[in-house]
């Protein structure tokens, strides 16, 4: 009778019981209720005891002096940003008066819905929003998560307006506080407690606490392998290895100096396109994005086609490459591979691709070409490349001149970035999705990450040369000195304008990294012919999208003139991988075809298999 009774329905207003919600049952109470008290002491203490590992493993590189902690000063300039926001709406009383009244009115509104739940009567619907943090039905169905749901979202979109309704503050400056907000919000989720989230509870109520000893057990292996910072595991990195599990396109290390090896891949049909292809991809990750597996390795599709596929393969620079700046990169990494490709296949004109900052170093070295009369790359395809920064959306949040100073020094007494530093502000830009969902899994809920090849190489981070880093980020980002013609490579000052080869510029409609908007802008400096091409999805999805796969878009629509909306809104849509319609543009260059050539030619040895040393190097 006692378990009949509490799987009784109590939520029929028409029954006369007005003490629980519609849609609620006493039975729904039991995932909540503590079954073994004794068992869930035990664990908590496992647990603990696991969190104080974590901590000595944070401590003890800090007190034997191997890591300095630079933690303090990003949360300093937060406070600093932060407190201007607060200063505006403090500064005078009917602002003050304003801004609480718009929360506490919001609240007494999640209240009202609320009680109105509770006795059973129907309640004003609130806004229709979706988030996948919260898609478990009892942050809807039970009324204690269902107001703290509410009163997050209430409370996270009161933040953002404070922001964006403050007056009198420089563009760069509401950026950073409205950036800061974003991480705030997300980091203070009910999504990420315990106590807060209906699934975690049920979890910690169901296994006594068990998940959170293996949890606390593996905050403690991560802060071990991060050397006294947290490394978040993303993947299971012991399910993938370079060269066994990816990077798998058959080929030869034909060169290499102190920052780069070039790979030559081997033919796959009988004649090739006598123009060979130059691939430089970005040194903040590694190459291997576009050879992940057979499957979806944009290498293997090239050779596949015809091409005669060259890599630039980047070192994973120390303290050696300190003064290894972008002249350095273009000589020794863009010449050096068109050098090579002359003596392995006789041939001076190649077709270069470059990818994200690939893609700017390329883009700069095409201008030096210019100014030079170096006439070897006959055209030019950028995958997500910036090469104005007007647009260059959050990631401006971390270049300003104070910061910039700060992380130039401490490059300088080390001779490079690590390679978590970068993964870290990528993953900021996406903290919702990219941070806490691992945290949650990982740590609350004592759950191994799944394996993921893609997120494995997200995780196979790159350190970056100091004086390479500290280029890119005052000349790009802060002074956007490439647009406007103030850039300065080996002595000379170069201008897009000069750069008059055709060039395929390739945007991802969803990238964070290199938003559509800033990739378009940048279209429009080049001296030549542009073709602007949008594709569906992100910054890697986007780019990495094998045609057999018939996934996504792409938009053509002339050149890139005007805003981006107005194109995009012109713009013809054609389904699937935009691959062959850039082969089509590649061969309608220069569709000459000779013998498929061997890796090195008659001129150079083969150092090692494809994908060499270099890549193998981790940070």
């Amino acid at each position: 009778m006692i378990a009949a009774a509490r799987r009784k329905r109590v939520t029929d207003s028409k029954t006369g019981d007005k003490g629980k919600p519609q849609g609620f049952e006493t039975a729904d109470l039991d995932p909540y209720l503590m079954k073994d008290p004794e068992a869930m002491a035990m664990n908590f203490a496992r647990a603990l005891e696991n969190l104080g590992k974590a901590a000595s493993a944070w401590l003890a590189p800090r007190e034997r002096g191997d890591v300095s902690d630079k933690a303090a000063e990003p949360m300093t300039d937060m406070v600093k940003t932060l407190s201007k926001i607060t200063e505006y709406w403090m500064s005078d009383p009917r602002r003050t008066f304003e801004a609480q009244t718009q929360l506490m009115s919001s609240y007494f509104g999640v209240w009202m819905r609320s009680m109105q739940r509770m006795q059973g009567e129907a309640a004003e619907p609130e806004p229709e929003r979706k988030d996948k943090r919260f898609s478990d039905q009892d942050w809807e169905k039970n009324p204690f998560f269902d107001f703290l749901r509410q009163v997050y979202f209430i409370t996270a979109d009161w933040a953002e307006k404070m922001v964006t309704q403050t007056e009198g503050l420089d563009e760069h400056t509401k950026h950073k506080a409205g950036f800061y907000i974003k991480q705030i919000t997300a980091a203070l989720s009910p999504t990420n407690f315990v106590a807060t989230n209906p699934q975690l509870y049920r979890e910690t109520i169901a296994s006594s606490g068990e998940n959170l000893v293996r949890g606390m057990k593996m905050l403690a292996e991560d802060i071990v392998a991060g050397h006294g910072d947290l490394k978040l595991r993303q993947t299971d990195m012991t399910k993938f290895a370079v060269g066994r599990d990816m990077a798998l396109t058959p080929g030869k290390v034909i060169a290499q100096n102190d920052i780069c090896q070039i790979i030559q891949y081997e033919a796959s049909t009988e004649t090739v396109l006598k123009r060979p292809l130059l691939i430089c991809p970005p040194w903040i990750n590694k190459f291997y994005i576009l050879d992940l597996n057979p499957q979806k390795s944009f290498i293997k599709w090239c050779v596949d086609q015809g091409q005669t596929v060259f890599v630039i393969s980047w070192v994973n620079p120390d303290s050696r490459h300190a003064d290894k700046d972008w002249t350095a990169y273009a000589r020794e990494g863009v010449d050096f591979a068109l050098e090579t490709i002359e003596k392995a296949t006789g041939e001076k004109d190649v077709n270069a691709v470059g990818y994200c900052v690939g893609g700017t170093l390329l883009a700069a070295t095409l201008a030096l070409h210019a100014k030079e009369k170096n006439k070897r790359i006959r055209s030019a395809t950028l995958f997500t490349t910036q090469v104005d920064f007007t647009h260059a959306g959050d990631l401006k949040v971390f270049v300003d001149e104070e910061q910039l100073q700060a992380l130039e020094a401490h490059m300088q007494s080390v001779g490079y970035l690590d390679g978590s530093k970068m993964a870290t502000a990528f993953n900021m830009l996406r903290a919702s999705e990219l941070i806490w969902p691992y945290f949650v899994n990982n740590y609350l809920k004592g759950e191994m990450p799944m394996p993921f090849d893609l997120l494995f190489w997200n995780a196979d981070s790159t350190r970056m040369a100091a004086a390479n880093h500290a280029f890119y980020l005052r000349n790009c980002y802060l002074k956007n000195a490439l647009t406007a013609d103030e850039m300065i490579l080996d002595g000379k000052t170069v201008s897009l304008k000069d750069v008059k080869i055709p060039i395929y510029n390739l945007a991802t409609r969803e990238d964070h990294i290199a938003p559509a908007k800033s990739v378009f802008l940048g279209s429009q400096f080049f001296g030549g012919k542009v073709d602007f091409v949008v594709t569906g999805s992100g910054h890697i999805a986007g780019v990495v999208n094998p045609p057999d796969k018939k996934k996504y878009q792409y938009w053509t629509g002339g050149p890139a003139k005007g805003d981006y909306d107005s194109w995009l809104n012109k713009a013809e849509e054609n389904p699937g991988s935009w691959w062959p319609h850039w082969q089509a543009w590649i061969e309608a260059k220069d569709g000459k075809r000779v013998p498929a050539r061997k890796p090195g030619g008659a001129s150079l040895n083969a150092i090692e298999e494809a994908p060499g040393s270099y890549v193998m190097e981790r940070a």
